[in-house]
């Protein structure tokens, strides 16, 4: 789903359900006495809580789900580092490993942050993890000749582990979770919503403004949840910073 089209959506919806609500307002008064009006503003305030209430709750998990994957990226550079200096400290004949180690993590941050705008993000865990799965093999394949080396082995083989661990993450969070079903949902609910503030509201162009501001912030809060769903894509990312500098700091 594109957030930017969802998020014009809801704000046509929400204010055209506004201005459906001035025409009734105009065409039918004498259908709004004051009971019916108060029948109304009661009504709508029960829809209006429900939708705030699940507003929240969808902004907070969409907000933990990015702050997480964000943390995943931060942890995943720090293990870049603890790997390539672990393969440092074991000795020279892992020169070629931390080599293409470095050649490896270069490739997967361009994978998944392409710099070129017209190159596509690629999350494709097969080759996410063939990198890493080819690393953890040649770590195994050392041949330590004393407990030094063989505590580095075992420590960088782990690590080595985590990363490919890590390689999943991208392709868990590469779907968005939030479903249309519950979007369509939501957007009948905020649109009733204007529709009865319309109905209700004294017809002038400060509450049209208002009206207008409100919609334009629904449907800002929608682009939103639908940006921070999808971490690695859109104009809300998760950065990639912290990897980036894991490498300029590789194999020195």
């Amino acid at each position: 789903m594109n957030p930017t089209i969802v998020g014009a959506i809801v704000f046509a919806c929400t204010f055209g359900g506004a201005l459906l609500g001035f025409w009734f307002q105009a065409r039918r008064r004498h259908l709004l006495d004051l009971e019916s009006t108060e029948t109304i503003r009661h009504s709508i305030g029960l829809v209006a809580t429900m939708t705030a209430l699940i507003l929240g709750l969808v902004t907070a998990s969409a907000k933990s789900s990015f702050d997480e994957v964000n943390m995943a990226v931060e942890a995943g550079a720090r293990e870049v580092l603890t790997l390539d200096r672990l393969l440092a400290r074991y000795g020279p004949e892992t020169s070629g490993i931390r080599g293409d180690f470095k050649n490896a993590v270069a490739r997967r941050i361009d994978m998944v942050w392409p710099q070129g705008s017209s190159k596509p993000m690629q999350l494709d865990p097969s080759k996410l993890s063939s990198d890493s799965e080819g690393l953890a093999e040649r770590i195994r394949a050392l041949a330590p000749r004393d407990d030094s080396q063989r505590w580095l082995q075992a420590r960088a083989g782990e690590v080595a582990e985590e990363l490919l661990e890590a390689r999943w993450l991208a392709t868990a969070y590469s779907e968005a979770s939030v479903s249309v079903v519950f979007l369509v949902i939501l957007l009948f609910w905020l649109t009733i919503t204007f529709v009865s503030y319309g109905m209700v509201a004294a017809r002038n162009s400060t509450v049209v403004t208002v009206l207008f501001l409100c919609a334009v912030s629904v449907g800002s809060a929608l682009f939103l949840i639908l940006e921070m769903d999808e971490p690695f894509g859109g104009l809300v990312r998760v950065s990639a910073d912290p990897l980036r500098f894991a490498l300029s700091h590789l194999n020195r």
